[in-house]
């Protein structure tokens, strides 16, 4: 029993490893192939770097969906979704205060708004069936169709795409898949041993492992004092979250959603959504105090689940 629990942790560790090593590979290779065909750097960081971020969370669900349970891809990205806020900028502002771009405010912040409302309503019935997938799939190619129009004309010169751009690409891809497998298998048989529902694996280890991506860029951001690409990374990855990634799940399989998740879950959801939000909005700027809350209230929740 001890042993199998070992393993099962060094698997979590290891999907952990794999998950942060592809999404930065992914990443680099994403972001200079898209600068090299001529979109603006802010652009990418909203589209290109939010979903490359996004993959671990699209890897896991969709794997944990088709092999495993519906339930657990859906616990990983609404958890993804509650981490990414209390746990991503809560440290990002305790490791240093930083202003909010009133771009993120005016143009991006709706968007994660209205995803958060649509999933919250496409999953009052208990089921996100694959026309609710494909409605989300929908909004989806919507943001990032207003966010290529509103380029438009004023991009960088292109280039050819280096070989080594993509050869990132494709190792980032590879580690994401072997990542995930792996902390889906861990994850599970880790906290299965101790009688813990998939639900709450999802919303913890899942959520945890793939939300590192999104920790990382906004810390090292955070202490480069460039704000902005936080809060940016963190609203971005969040839209995508629901839009991409529970929508191409939904594609694939019907995803049930449990009750505790309608009472509970997507309540928790909404309610950091907009503490969060509201914490933008005044004064336009997260301080260390709001760091605080935020991430005290993620640990709250967290203890409140086990």
């Amino acid at each position: 029993m001890l042993s199998d629990q070992v393993g099962h942790a060094v698997l979590v560790l290891a999907g952990v490893a794999g998950l942060y090593l592809g999404a930065e590979a992914l990443v680099r290779g994403a972001v200079r192939l898209a600068l090299g065909i001529g979109l603006r750097a802010a652009v990418v960081g909203v589209t290109v770097v939010a979903f490359a971020t996004t993959t671990p969370e699209l890897f896991v669900a969709v794997l944990a969906g088709a092999g495993y349970s519906p339930a657990l891809g859906l616990g990983a990205v609404v958890g993804s979704n509650i981490a990414n806020v209390g746990l991503v900028l809560g440290v990002a502002a305790l490791v240093r205060p930083f202003a909010v771009d009133a771009e993120v405010l005016r143009r991006h912040v709706p968007f994660m708004l209205g995803a958060t409302a649509l999933l919250v309503v496409l999953a009052a019935d208990g089921r996100i069936t694959a026309v609710d997938g494909a409605v989300l799939v929908a909004a989806l190619a919507a943001f990032t169709l207003s966010l290529l129009l509103r380029s438009h004309g004023r991009g960088l010169s292109a280039r050819s795409a280096a070989p080594r751009d993509v050869l990132l690409v494709v190792v980032g891809l590879v580690f994401l898949l072997l990542g995930a497998r792996a902390l889906i298998e861990g994850g599970t048989g880790l906290l299965a041993g101790f009688g813990i529902a998939p639900r709450i694996v999802g919303l913890t280890v899942l959520a945890l492992g793939t939300s590192l991506p999104e920790l990382a860029t906004s810390v090292v951001s955070a202490r480069r004092d460039e704000g902005t690409v936080s809060v940016a990374n963190v609203v971005g990855s969040n839209i995508y979250n629901v839009l991409a990634v529970l929508g191409v799940l939904a594609l694939f399989v019907p995803v049930e959603v449990p009750a505790s998740v309608v009472t509970v879950d997507l309540p928790v959801l909404v309610a950091f959504t907009l503490g969060g939000v509201a914490l933008m909005v005044h004064r336009r700027d997260v301080s260390r105090l709001d760091g605080t809350l935020l991430l005290g209230g993620y640990v709250a929740f967290v203890a409140f689940l086990f």
